[in-house]
């Protein structure tokens, strides 16, 4: 009798030991299913994502108010008779958050900002400073050509 009832406990451990740790145990089940619940909500989020950055490309291919206003945002660009109007906290070190950077997965729209105000009257606009530049570039190389043509006649004598 007591052999029977060794053979049968050892007959019920081999039959159990698949079933809790085997390929296709309880415990892998429970492993899978929590995979497969994270990676269900990462591909909510990513659709999510998605979803938003189709609504963008659709404003900034059917209309030029979301173009301006990437521009105005992350470029810093202004109309011209526009003042340019700057929140500043005095004593505060600039900390950047995902909501102040714009990046291609965020957006800028309802972002508002309660800090002190700078106003800079007549900011230069960016014709003007690549009118400047290209002016310094011609007289740089007309200064150029002038010591070159100084250097050949010092040469020549």
């Amino acid at each position: 009798m007591r052999l029977v009832t060794v053979v049968l406990i050892a007959l019920l451990a081999m039959i159990q030991y698949p079933l809790w740790y085997g390929r296709g145990g309880w415990l892998r089940v429970h492993e899978l299913e929590t995979q497969l619940a994270d990676q269900l909500k990462k591909n909510a989020d990513l659709k999510q994502r998605n979803d938003r950055l189709a609504g963008e490309v659709q404003d900034l291919q059917t209309g030029t108010t979301a173009l301006e206003e990437r521009a105005r945002y992350e470029l810093g660009m202004i109309r011209d008779n526009e003042v340019f109007v700057q929140f500043v906290s005095p004593n505060e070190p600039i900390v950047l958050t995902p909501n102040a950077v714009a990046g291609p997965e965020t957006s800028t729209r309802g972002v508002v900002a309660a800090a002190p105000v700078r106003v800079v009257p007549e900011p230069p606009s960016r014709t003007l400073l690549n009118e400047k530049k290209k002016a310094d570039k011609a007289a740089k190389a007309k200064d150029a050509k002038a010591a070159k043509t100084t250097m050949k006649t010092a040469a020549s004598k």
